[in-house]
This record gives C-alpha cells, structure tokens and sequence, in this order.
C-alpha cells in the first residue's frame, strides 16, 4: 500500500502485542562481545562466560562457635554430673588427646582437633585456666565450619545471563576472582524527528524535544549505552542518512514519523532501506509504532506522543535491547492494589492504564493499597506518566475493569 494510501486509510489490521514482539526478536541477532572487568565494577553486568569458583570459601575449617576446640573422643560420656577434665593447651599448639585449646567463632580449628565444645558447656579452672570442666559431649565435627562448606573450590557460581546483584559480587570476591567475563554493552542510537521539536524556549508552533531524552536515559537504565542525536527534520532523506549512520550500533531508535500522516516518512525509509516487521500494533497508547531490520540492526519507529513512545519503548525496546546484549529479560515488579475507579479497554487491544498509588487504613488497622487512574486515554499528556507510579495493563480479552477490583500495577521505571 503507498503512502497516500495508507494516510487515507489509516491502519486498517494492528498486530498483537506479542506478536509483533516475537517479529521483532526473531530478528534480533546477540552481538556476543564480551569484555573482562573489575569485580567491583561488574554489579548490573551480565555474565558471558559460566563461573567457577578457584578457592573454597572458607578455605580453612573454622570454629563455628566461642568456645575449646576438641577431639571429640575425649568428650564422651561427659554430663552435668560427671563432666570430663582436659588439660587448656596454649592457642599456638595442636590439640593432642586430653587436650583443649580455647577458640573464637570464625578462628582457624587448631591441628588435631575435630570439634568444638561451646564455651556455655565447660568451666575454665585456674588462673590462667590449666583444666576444663567439660559438660556436655560433642560429635565429630560438632560447631565446626569445614574447608569449603560456603563454596566448594571448582564450583559453578553463574552461567551466562546472570545478571550480577551487588550480593553476588562478595561471593566472586570470597572466591578469589578478581576480573569477570561479562557482555559488552548494547549500544544505540537515539534519533528524534520532527521539525518542529527545539531544545528549549519553543515558539508557538514548538515543541521542547523530550522522547529522545526519556528513550536515551531508558537505554542506560536497562543496561545499554545510549547515543542521543540531533533532532532530524522529516525529510525521507534526513531521516535516511540518520538511519545508516547508526547501523554500526546494535539499534537504532527514531521518535516520532512512525504514524502515516503527511509527514510520517519512517516506516517508508525503513522499508526502503531493510524490512518493516509490523506496522500499527493493538496496543493502547501508541499503536502507530513499526518495528523493523535494517542490515540486521534492530530499527524501531516509535510514536511521537511522549506517553506511546515510553509505552512502546518498554515493550519492543527493552526486551530487544536485553536480547542483543545477551540479558536476561526480568518482569517488571508489580504490586496488587484495588482499583479506585472503573477503567475501560477496547476489545483486541492491549492498554496501559497509568495510575497513582495510594492507601488507606480500615478502622481495624489494615492498610491496602489504592490504585488511581491518572489517565486512561491522552498519550500526549507526559505528566500522567511522569508523576504516576506504574501502570495496570489491561489484556486484549478483558474490557476493562470495575472500580474495586484487584489488579496488578507495574513499576515500568524500574531499572533493570
């Protein structure tokens, strides 16, 4: 269909969310770059290479416990009322039979002994203490942290796709290891279009340019590296030369002309150049999005409408940024709330309703969560997403939902 045609009819058929998002990652190809970094500079990195552990943590057997390390055949039999003597041996000397020497919880379990007795079951006599009352019996290995009970030298700690906590960066560094293997950064160009966008100060007729920005700093937070370009006019051929300048990156990213009005050129440079995947998806705000490949560099064309352009950045950026960079694709965390008013959905699409979160206290005490609309319709209207806290989403079956429902709200910001 040409350009007058589709600017005449409009989007006639709109894909699925999902499928146009499995289109999409069926085009994506992992860059597979890897690079070797600091441990303390690997938190929110992803492994490329699995991870095995070179010492055993700890790599000494180690008190578990305050008290006298033992062999334990000389504490058996010992009671409240027949308590076994020991002789208190230096700290610097092996334990040998009849023999106690005193230790401190995480202290090296001296030679020849293989347990420990807590300090609450003996009684030091003499000063120094020469003889130990012992009280109470201990097994073999008894209040005793073996060599390797934390981790195992040789064992596997992560496989590639982890994404690295701060957590497990003190397990790597317990280990041992000081560098990781980890996957480069994605890296992306971002380019706004529109002629009539500015940076600040608009003119009546202006715009302040703000979808390249939000996209650029949302390409950071999911683990990329964000180029954020000049505006370009809507011209096919600025937006062109855009285009291919970026194909050295592992994506390209244009804000606004994905639509098919008078000046909407994107998805046409993008056909011309590559192949567009979906034009126009079931989704509410911002259907007018295309996906497509171009020299096998991911091209996405998202609405110029602020509140589409992040709708669609979260679902057809994010997980096509995760998928060239070899990340794992983690869910968003979401909390449950009850709905404070009825929301509609039109049949076959999804929505994204944004809502505010707030609560309320019964008068028995019990807090539940509220959630309220900010917006339903209105994708231009940035301030509904901006000072909201997620978004309930509203599937292609379900109509919409009752004021007092349960419903789920997403915390789209979150950064991984």
């Amino acid at each position: 269909m040409s350009h007058d045609d589709l600017r005449h009819a409009g989007f006639k058929e709109r894909t699925r969310v999902a499928e146009a998002r499995e289109a999409l990652l069926d085009a994506v190809v992992p860059h597979g770059r890897t690079e070797r970094v600091g441990v303390a500079d690997a938190d929110g990195r992803t492994v490329a290479e699995p991870l095995t552990a070179p010492n055993p943590v700890p790599n000494y057997d180690r008190a578990a416990m305050d008290g006298y390390a033992v062999r334990a055949a000389d504490t058996f039999g010992a009671s409240d009322r027949s308590p076994e003597i020991l002789r208190v041996a230096p700290e610097s000397e092996a334990v040998s039979p009849g023999n106690a020497v005193r230790v401190h919880t995480g202290s090296e379990l001296p030679a020849g002994a293989d347990a420990v007795v807590m300090v609450e079951h003996v009684e030091a006599v003499g000063d120094p203490a020469s003889e130990l009352e012992v009280f109470d019996a201990v097994a073999e290995g008894e209040n005793v942290g073996p060599t390797g009970e934390d981790v195992a030298a040789g064992a596997t700690l992560y496989e590639p796709g982890h994404r690295l906590r701060p957590s497990d960066l003190g397990l790597l560094k317990s280990v041992g290891l000081r560098e990781v293997p980890i996957f480069e950064r994605p890296t992306v160009g971002v380019v706004p279009t529109g002629e009539e966008l500015v940076q600040s100060e608009p003119e009546p007729g202006e715009i302040v340019e703000t979808n390249g920005l939000t996209v650029s700093r949302l390409v950071e937070r999911w683990g990329g590296v964000a180029t954020y370009r000049d505006t370009v006019t809507d011209d096919p051929e600025a937006i062109r030369v855009a285009i291919e300048r970026d194909l050295t990156k592992d994506a390209v990213v244009l804000t606004g002309g994905s639509s098919v009005g008078e000046r909407d050129y994107t998805h046409e440079v993008v056909d011309d150049l590559g192949e567009v995947l979906v034009h126009g998806v079931a989704l509410k705000p911002g259907h007018p999005v295309a996906l497509g490949v171009v020299e096998d560099t991911p091209v996405l064309a998202l609405p110029g409408y602020p509140v589409a352009c992040i709708v669609n950045a979260v679902q057809f950026l994010r997980p096509a940024l995760k998928a060239v960079g070899g990340m794992p694709r983690e869910a968003h965390p979401s909390v449950e709330a009850r709905l404070s008013r009825k929301v509609t959905s039109e049949p076959g699409t999804r929505t994204f309703v944004r809502v505010r979160l707030d609560e309320t206290t019964d008068e028995d005490g019990t807090v539940e969560r509220v959630a309220e609309p900010t917006r339903v319709s209105g994708s231009g209207v940035l301030s509904s997403v901006a000072l909201a806290d997620g978004w309930v989403v509203v599937p292609e079956s379900v109509e919409g939902y009752a004021a007092g429902d349960t419903v789920a709200v997403e915390n789209w910001e979150w950064s991984a």
